[in-house]
């Protein structure tokens, strides 16, 4: 019964409450991130929970009220209400008792990188990166660059930020993959429409608590910083590559001018990108049901095509095609696909459980 499913979240909530109260759990950080963290993941079902033992309560009282002659037309016009309620309060508690990805509440790293097109390529980094911060701005997010690459032609060769907010790494784990663009080039005399592409990654940010890392697994480089030229290169040797040796794993960071600074933020991205390959690894050993689902983490596919001269945007897991390319990038109107995917996504998850 959907009743009895939902008391168990609101007992352990209550639970949660309790021990974070107590001394012991005080005095242990890491008990108590990991409570807070619980705390928060369900807080959403606890009050859907809440509002629906109500709306099941008040459907009963208001039942016994029709036959009071003063206060039945009250009642039923109450009635009304709640039974129109209840139904969508259900699809919504559906929804938010699918299996969670445990990273769903996490801020997330997104990584761009140019692929094949070269200078094509490098440009619409720069223009899906400005898409992806309007979106943000959208959504009430905040960003930060970590890193960057500038190409010759005025774009980028590589893009690492990080986007902070509710729910981030929900919403925006769709986007990986391969994003393909066509358009003509402004150096296109011909008119010819060249096909690029970049590559996407959105990794989410973790705790210190979650992956650690030996002093004796570094090596740590320092240089003086690259660039396009001008003020905005430094002279002093505070760019710094971090190479994880048991992985391979190589980040470089030049943006700020302290090396303290840039040693700080690679680091940051290393544990993501440790933390990020762990979660490939594992996901890689699940079973065949997890290719089948939207937002895999797969970065080998082609996901998207961006078409400029017909205006037109394709999603290729769900067939989605929308001719307002250009109103999309521009607003960051990226809701007009990740709604969809998401919805698709839960969908199958939903059938998957026979919900």
């Amino acid at each position: 019964m959907l009743q009895e499913k939902l008391q168990s979240f609101i007992k352990r909530s209550e639970d949660i409450h309790n021990l974070l109260a107590s001394s012991e759990i005080l005095s242990d950080i890491k008990k108590m991130t990991s409570l807070s963290k619980e705390q928060s993941s369900i807080a959403k079902i606890v009050a859907a929970a809440k509002e629906y033992n109500q709306i099941i309560s008040d459907i009963e009282d208001n039942k016994m009220l029709l036959d009071d002659k003063e206060l039945a037309e009250l009642a039923k016009e109450e009635l009304r209400e709640l039974e129109q309620r209840k139904p969508a309060l259900e699809e919504e508690i559906k929804i938010l008792l699918l299996p969670k990805d445990r990273n769903d509440e996490k801020n997330i790293y997104i990584e761009l990188r140019a692929g094949t097109g070269g200078d094509e390529a490098a440009l619409f980094v720069s223009d899906l990166f400005r898409a992806y911060i309007r979106y943000a701005e959208n959504q009430g997010w905040k960003t930060e660059i970590m890193s960057s690459s500038e190409s010759e032609s005025g774009g980028f060769k590589e893009m690492v930020f990080l986007v902070k907010g509710e729910s981030v790494y929900s919403k925006m784990k769709f986007e990986s993959g391969i994003h393909r663009v066509q358009r003509v080039p402004e150096t296109e005399s011909q008119g010819r429409v060249h096909t690029s592409a970049i590559t996407v990654a959105v990794i989410p940010e973790v705790d210190d608590i979650e992956i650690e890392i030996r002093e004796q697994d570094l090596k740590i480089d320092v240089m003086r910083s690259s660039g396009s030229g001008g003020q905005s290169v430094n002279t002093t040797d505070s760019a710094v590559r971090i190479t994880h040796l048991p992985s391979g794993i190589v980040v470089t960071n030049q943006d700020q001018k302290s090396q303290h600074k840039n040693k700080e933020r690679a680091m940051k991205v290393l544990k993501a990108r440790l933390y990020d390959m762990q979660e490939q690894e594992r996901m890689s050993k699940e079973d065949a049901n997890r290719k089948e689902q939207v937002g895999t983490g797969d970065r080998s596919g082609r996901i998207r095509t961006y078409n400029y001269p017909q205006g037109r945007i394709s999603d290729h897991r769900i067939n989605l095609t929308l001719y307002r390319l250009d109103n999309i990038m521009q607003d960051g109107l990226l809701e007009e696909i990740i709604d969809p995917l998401t919805a698709d996504y839960q969908a199958r998850l939903m059938e998957a459980a026979g919900v």
